[in-house]
């Protein structure tokens, strides 16, 4: 996809989430020279899930995007992310809070799924005073919802996520992807994560 294609996509999709919301692009499936093509279109902030393909990218165009982290994170790679991300969405373990060194979000697995990280409801309350007393500035919350073709499924879990950030007086909110952003941003997301919805217009 042309730069000028991704620039007219991007542009309309900031337009549609407007100012106070901040289009993460997901960079996951996006290769080096890809990246080339963000920063054309002028891309500001990029998220990365895994590490190495981080450090490959950033060493090529550290100074071309904001970078965040918002992967599932190991915690013997949190220095590593910390000294190349403004912010990671995704901390969801002590033993990450105590390494890390930028602002975080904390990942919240509303939908209780196995398969996905995450801290439970229940225990947010004391996992977030204990990774303040770490040091660690929280700043908000990120959840996934279940996978489903219907955007509006994924409605109850941002406003649940939303709930439980005003309780714990956290302005930042991250959740929405391509397949739900905008029922996201109708729930108060401040961060979207877009992917396929960014290449796919």
């Amino acid at each position: 996809m042309s730069s000028e294609r991704i620039r007219a996509s991007y542009e309309r999709l900031r337009a549609e989430v407007g100012s106070g919301v901040t289009v993460v692009v997901a960079t996951k499936y996006v290769g080096v020279e890809g990246m080339a093509a963000l920063a054309e279109a002028g891309v500001e902030v990029v998220g990365e899930n895994r590490l190495q393909d981080l450090m490959t990218k950033h060493d090529r165009f550290a100074d071309a995007f904001r970078w965040h982290f918002i992967g599932h994170l190991q915690s013997r790679k949190v220095r590593e992310v910390s000294s190349l991300c403004e912010l990671l969405h995704s901390l969801d373990s002590l033993s990450a809070a105590q390494r890390l060194t930028i602002p975080a979000l904390v990942e919240v697995n509303l939908s209780g799924e196995g398969s996905k990280s995450g801290v439970p409801p229940s225990g947010l309350a004391a996992f977030l005073d204990q990774a303040r007393a770490l040091g660690v500035e929280v700043r908000g919350l990120m959840t996934m919802p279940p996978l489903s073709d219907d955007p509006e499924l994924s409605r109850p879990y941002f406003r649940e996520l939303r709930r439980l950030a005003g309780e714990h007086g956290l302005p930042e909110l991250s959740m929405g992807t391509s397949q739900d952003y905008r029922v996201a941003v109708e729930e108060g997301a401040t961060f979207v994560r877009i992917g396929s919805a960014l290449f796919a217009r």
